[in-house]
């Protein structure tokens, strides 16, 4: 009996789960893996999902759980980030022939540049700023995301003097 047929209604996937299935689906095709290879893959490695399972996820018809989104970028050999974000920040081209910035839909965030996305994921900044943010409150808010965001015992200034200069408010001026 289906979720629905029991009264539970499927949660439909959001953007990111969008996103999630299609690479998953683009890496697994890379990888040259049946979803039925992929599927002994995970057996393997103790987080089982019959090939069927992985269909219903490329499809995003099945939610992917966190674990089994870090047990797939495992067993394709990537970052779970690489499931969770397009591939290319490249954007298309204008009609004057000129780039045009990449955009992806986050669930939770809207449309934000992929770049962007990217470099939220890296923890290198923050996603966005709140309209009408002064430089100072700019600042705090870089120091607090980049404190947080990365782990005790890889967190340095060494080679990213943002954390530094945020510290001392001089986030992005050059006279700091």
């Amino acid at each position: 009996m289906s979720e629905q047929q029991r009264g539970r209604r499927a949660i439909e996937a959001g953007p990111t789960g969008r996103t999630v299935a299609e690479n998953l689906a683009r890496l697994r095709k890379v990888r040259g893996l049946t979803t039925r290879q992929l599927s002994g893959m995970l057996e393997r490695n103790g987080r089982p999902i019959p090939a069927s399972g992985i269909t219903r996820m490329e499809k995003a018809e099945r939610q992917v759980t966190v674990d089994e989104l870090v047990a797939l970028a495992v067993a394709l050999g990537v970052s779970p980030v690489a499931l969770l974000l397009p591939p290319s920040a490249r954007g298309a081209r204008d009609a004057e022939g000129r780039p045009t910035q990449a955009v992806t839909a986050l669930t939770g965030a809207g449309e934000v540049a992929v770049a962007d996305a990217w470099r939220w994921a890296w923890c290198n900044d923050v996603l966005r700023l709140p309209d009408g943010v002064d430089e100072e409150e700019a600042d705090r808010l870089l120091l607090d995301f980049l404190l947080n965001s990365r782990p005790v015992g890889l967190l340095s200034t060494e080679g990213d003097d943002r954390i530094a200069s945020a510290a001392r408010g001089t986030r992005g001026r050059s006279d700091g």
